[in-house]
């Protein structure tokens, strides 16, 4: 596996284990690697079998979990979460809750079986996993989970439904932090802004054009690297942030800061450094 160059100490998560949701691409694969390069043991999870197969050949790690499900099926997710706990002996320390879906479209023209989709995509898959996880391993042992979001808090139009359904992911974030506190779980969310990865080529040929000239708008005048997320996913999972719990962080360079204004356009400037300690990193073709 190439050197991940992450900032964080070596082996910071030596002998945890952690679940990552959506592990086959984008800011899953790129999280798991940072985890993977601290010494976690990785459990990758998603709906593509041959996805997470890949990953876990890019890692290295023989003894990385792969498993295939859809996360929106309680069935389902009950069945991969046992699978996780035999693999890891009943521990799961940490819980990456990335897995997700979106598309485009106005509120006039949503159907019910897509506004249901979004939602179990985005919010309910995220409470199904997480209370698995915490009944199975962390209700007795304590752990950390993170939920991986959007800003919602000006609305979302043009994706009334994935505004909906982060608002609840969200909410169920501040929730289970005052509910799990008791045993020792940590809840928090990461709100990424536009981040140059590779779901972005899932959007159709209409949003390119907004895809690309959104950076425009932040106030750092670029997109996000996966790596900028990954690192903010594995800090609130780490020990220092022991004391950090139903916090939303956003990681958009300052765009929701600059959402509201009428009166002030940002210089276009090259000041902002993006980091990325990613060797395998391949941005988007839409942004090419």
């Amino acid at each position: 596996m190439p050197d991940y160059r992450s900032v964080f100490r070596p082996k910071l998560f030596a002998g945890k284990t952690v679940l990552v949701t959506g592990g086959g691409s984008g800011l899953g694969r790129c999280t798991a690697h940072e985890l993977a390069a601290l010494g976690a043991r990785v459990g990758l999870v998603g709906r593509t079998h041959a996805k997470l197969e890949a990953v876990k050949a890019e890692l290295g790690r023989p003894d990385t979990l792969t498993h295939a499900a859809d996360l929106r099926d309680e069935g389902q997710v009950k069945a991969m979460v046992r699978a996780a706990l035999d693999w890891s002996g009943g521990a799961i320390d940490g819980l990456v809750n990335n897995a997700g879906g979106q598309f485009p479209a106005p509120l006039r023209d949503i159907s019910l079986n897509g506004w249901n989709a979004v939602v179990a995509n985005n919010m309910t898959a995220t409470f199904l996993v997480s209370r698995e996880v915490y009944l199975g391993a962390m209700e007795a042992r304590g752990g950390a989970i993170v939920n991986v979001g959007a800003d919602f808090d000006l609305g979302m139009p043009g994706m009334g439904h994935n505004g909906a359904a982060r608002a609840g992911q969200t909410n169920f974030t501040y929730t289970a932090s005052v509910e799990w506190a008791h045993a020792g779980v940590r809840v928090n969310s990461v709100i990424p802004g536009f981040i140059a990865s590779s779901g972005l080529d899932r959007y159709p040929e209409r949003a390119h054009e907004v895809l690309r000239s959104v950076k425009g708008r932040v106030p750092m005048k670029r997109h996000g690297t996966e790596s900028e997320i990954a690192a903010a996913i594995v800090f609130l999972l780490s020990e220092a942030a022991a004391y950090i719990t139903g916090i939303a962080v956003r990681v958009d360079g300052g765009l929701h800061n600059n959402a509201r204004s009428s009166f002030y356009t940002v210089p276009d400037h090259d000041r902002s450094a993006p980091y990325n300690g990613f060797a395998l990193y391949t941005p988007p073709k839409v942004l090419g």
